[in-house]
């Protein structure tokens, strides 16, 4: 039996995978979390087969708690579930240690599949997003002017480009609007860019906002 641990912090989603697992006889969901850092307290004090991982969750999104597992040396293979594209945030989740990514928009039968495999040990990557995965890790590759930004920076830089005011992305990732503001510098500095119209075009032409 694969014990579960689901963390989502949207109850209706939270549901919805959990009547999703309940149709298989080899998954079981053990125990819940709605925020990045129940999720950590929860793994010091359980062990689990395999984790669902919201990426979007309060407190630290789901590449802070892939680097904090790995700090505390902790092997549960954990999958991610998020609302963005593979092209967005896949790869660096990859490499933070994700043994999978799905889109929320994945079949249950694929999401039940990916559970399965990651629970052995593999790693559940599509096939679409595989060709960009072994350009993002070989040695010497060119990567593009955001690869050289942090994960929080890049996650300020997207919903720069999405449109979002300081104040908004403050709200979002729990921050304060001086310290998006150091971010937003620190952005423009590396990306080698003079304003958030530029962060907006680039964005664009690189596909990773719509």
């Amino acid at each position: 039996m694969i014990k579960l641990l689901i963390a989502d912090d949207h109850p209706l989603v939270m549901e919805g995978l959990k009547q999703i697992i309940k149709q298989t006889s080899d998954i079981i969901v053990v125990d819940e979390a709605c925020n990045g850092g129940e999720v950590l307290d929860k793994l010091e004090m359980n062990n689990y087969d395999v984790i669902l991982l919201d990426f979007s969750m309060p407190q630290k999104n789901g590449i802070e708690i892939l680097n904090e597992v790995k700090k505390k040396n902790v092997k549960t293979p954990i999958l991610i579930l998020s609302i963005h594209p593979e092209e967005i945030y896949a790869i660096r989740c990859l490499k933070a240690g994700a043994y999978g990514y799905l889109t929320k928009d994945s079949a249950p039968n694929e999401l039940i599949s990916a559970i399965r495999k990651v629970s052995m040990g593999e790693k559940y990557i599509r096939s679409s997003l595989a060709e960009k995965l072994v350009d993002a890790l070989k040695v010497g590759f060119d990567e593009p002017f955001h690869g050289a930004l942090s994960n929080r920076e890049y996650q300020v830089m997207l919903l720069l480009a999405s449109g979002k005011s300081m104040q908004e992305i403050a709200e979002e990732l729990f921050l304060s609007v001086k310290t998006v503001s150091t971010y937003k510098t620190r952005i423009l500095k590396k990306m080698k860019m003079r304003n958030t119209f530029e962060i907006i075009s680039y964005a664009i032409k690189n596909k990773l906002i719509e």
